[in-house]
């Protein structure tokens, strides 16, 4: 014969699963806020800058600028600024700052770019500098 957990107990495993949950979040957020802060500082090393591009988005970026990603990135008009929001959504993530949008997806290497550069558009939701193509 199966027991039913008492309500209260209900409560307490629903109370454990949010904070848990929450935690995750709080931790993820963190990781996205400081690998954007990082590949948005205009004065950043451009290896490092680099290196946190998601692979298909550094693949694209370095065909459609047609030099390597070290020599293009400081052209990037980047205006990093403070951070504004940082939303995440299971593996992807989007960070607004005072001059930039960034979108990040996480990999099995950490959280990496996906878009940088972008500005909204009024009728379609963003037009990125930096994305796959």
């Amino acid at each position: 014969m199966l027991r039913r957990p008492a309500p209260w107990g209900r409560l307490v495993l629903l109370g454990s699963a949010v904070l848990l949950l929450s935690g995750c979040s709080s931790a993820q957020r963190a990781d996205v806020e400081a690998v954007a802060k990082t590949f948005a500082d205009p004065a950043g090393d451009p290896q490092t800058r680099c290196g946190l591009l998601a692979p298909t988005t550094l693949e694209s970026f370095e065909e459609s600028e047609s030099a390597p990603c070290t020599e293009a990135i400081g052209q990037l008009p980047l205006e990093a600024g403070e951070v504004r929001s940082v939303e995440v959504w299971g593996g992807d993530a989007q960070v607004k700052l005072t001059g930039d949008t960034l979108f990040l997806t996480e990999t099995h290497s950490g959280w990496r770019v996906t878009a940088a550069a972008c500005r909204p558009e009024h009728e379609a939701p963003y037009d990125c500098e930096v994305e796959a193509g």
